[in-house]
């Protein structure tokens, strides 16, 4: 989609804005796209990410590349990053993901990123969408992956934080008054799937992610160009085996939309 009379650009701040969607492991077609951006000499000015966007959105934007990032998470599975617990508040923590975002982020704090970085999430006790620009960065983004019932909330100063997909799937509404033109990567497209019939865990999944993906069409219609891995919609959000698969689809969605974008026309 390529919508190019988008009123708030008058003010804009940064030519180029990027919004990345939530997604669980879909979330490496967001490293394809970048891949196939910079390949095509199109440079974010500012990020703005949720949940898996919102990991791919630290580390892209604190000076690694997409292909950096992606030998990271190669040899990674799901209980690398989290174990399960007493499901009080939530089934699984979240401790060798810290670890993880310690290690290998490459600054400690949001404001230290090479390009500026929005991530968001969702003030649990207050029932709003919140956005972080500075602060201590890996546990806003522990805060921003938090899907409630399946993760723990993250608290931060005293406030209890959820995935911020719980608001906004897509974090444009973060973004868009600063922006000359903003590209939103949604890997969560809306489709039709097979109701669970599993576990209370695999219902609470598909739950969350029904919310999420019917509450980013609006954000959606914010963006001026939309890449949108329709081919990996309905994998499931921790397969964490398929990433290569994922990571393609995200490079060619995004070849394919911003070929036909007045962006890329641009950049010729």
């Amino acid at each position: 989609m390529d919508n190019t009379t988008n009123p708030q650009k008058a003010t804009a701040t940064y030519p180029i804005g990027l919004a990345l969607s939530g997604g669980g492991a879909r979330g490496f077609a967001h490293l394809g796209a970048l891949y196939a951006m910079d390949e095509m000499g199109i440079k974010p000015d500012i990020i703005a990410g949720v949940s898996a966007g919102a990991i791919v959105a630290a580390f892209y934007a604190s000076g690694l590349k997409p292909l950096e990032i992606m030998k990271l998470f190669m040899i990674s599975k799901f209980s690398d990053f989290c174990e399960i617990g007493m499901p009080r508040n939530g089934f699984f923590n979240m401790n060798g993901f810290k670890l993880f975002l310690k290690k290998y982020l490459p600054v400690e704090r949001i404001e230290q990123c090479s390009v500026p970085v929005v991530l968001c999430a969702t003030d649990l006790d207050s029932g709003t969408a919140v956005q972080w620009r500075k602060g201590a960065m890996a546990e806003r983004v522990m805060a921003s992956c938090a899907i409630p019932i399946v993760f723990k909330p993250i608290k931060i100063d005293g406030v209890n934080y959820v995935d911020g997909g719980v608001m906004h799937n897509m974090p444009a509404w973060a973004i868009r008054k600063e922006c000359s033109h903003l590209i939103g990567i949604n890997v969560s497209p809306l489709i039709k799937n097979k109701a669970p019939t599993g576990s209370i865990l695999e219902i609470a999944q598909r739950s969350y992610h029904l919310l999420a993906r019917t509450n980013a069409i609006s954000d959606l219609s914010l963006c001026d160009t939309v890449i949108s891995t329709d081919t990996i919609a309905s994998m499931q959000v921790f397969n964490m085996k398929e990433k290569e698969r994922i990571f393609k689809s995200g490079y060619k969605s995004a070849k394919q939309a911003l070929q036909n974008s007045i962006l890329f026309t641009g950049h010729k």
